[in-house]
């Protein structure tokens, strides 16, 4: 399976024992510009992850040109953005996805609360419009057993 997710935290305890083992990642990729570039962090956010599974840390413009992003070579890979905007700018520079999984991004003044875990402001609000209206699903759980109940239109 190949999955997506925005979630501000990254990699953390809900992704790795939850989303890792219902997926069945062998592979954890991020993409974010900040995090490419900070070696320090990658290694703090990568003890976090199983040994049995790979990792890595990209750009938004590495990560659509790496080759784990096509075919077969998707799957088990769990692909994590911070950001929806970061989402929005893969998918404009090529990355092909089907669902996204809206799993967490804090609230802060100015935006409105959609979920416990999921709070949108104005810029995440038009990405995710975007995306819907690019053909991509949007998916709003926090871990694989919560129940499919935000709409989002």
């Amino acid at each position: 399976m190949f999955w997506v997710r925005v979630d501000n935290r990254l990699i953390h305890g809900q992704v790795v024992e939850a989303w890792v083992p219902h997926i069945g990642a062998r592979c954890i990729i991020v993409g974010n510009d900040d995090l490419a570039q900070d070696e320090l962090q990658q290694e703090i956010m990568a003890l976090a992850i199983p040994r049995a599974v790979d990792s890595a840390f990209l750009s938004i413009d590495q990560l659509v040109r790496d080759p784990r992003m096509t075919g077969a070579s998707r799957d088990a890979t769990l692909l994590l953005f911070s950001s929806c905007l970061d989402v929005r700018r893969a998918v404009e520079k090529g990355l092909q996805l089907d669902t996204l999984n809206v799993g967490n991004l804090h609230y802060a003044n100015g935006k409105r609360q959609l979920s416990p875990s999921v709070s949108l402001g104005p810029d995440d609000e038009a990405c995710l419009r975007y995306l819907l209206g690019n053909g991509v699903e949007l998916d709003f759980r926090c871990v694989p057993n919560d129940p499919v109940h935000v709409r989002f239109s």
